[in-house]
């Protein structure tokens, strides 16, 4: 399995110590990838709907590829 993560790739993505009592591993699924360098990129993910409901937001960016794991 390819470690690239595409779009519609189903991921867990890790929200830090900024939300709180919320930090932890969630999944959500690749809709957009915005190319920042040769190297890196930003990963737009829509969440669970569950995750919806308790951050109030649908989609999130992530751009650091430790908070995002292809599953």
């Amino acid at each position: 399995m390819s470690n690239l993560i595409q779009i519609g790739d189903r991921v867990k993505i890790y929200l830090d110590s900024k939300f709180g009592e919320k930090e932890g591993w969630y999944e959500g699924v690749v809709f957009k990838v915005d190319p920042y360098s040769e190297h890196r990129s930003f990963y737009w993910v829509e969440l669970n709907q569950e995750l919806q409901t308790m951050l109030g937001v649908k989609h999130i960016s992530v751009f650091n590829p430790k908070n995002i794991q292809k599953i």
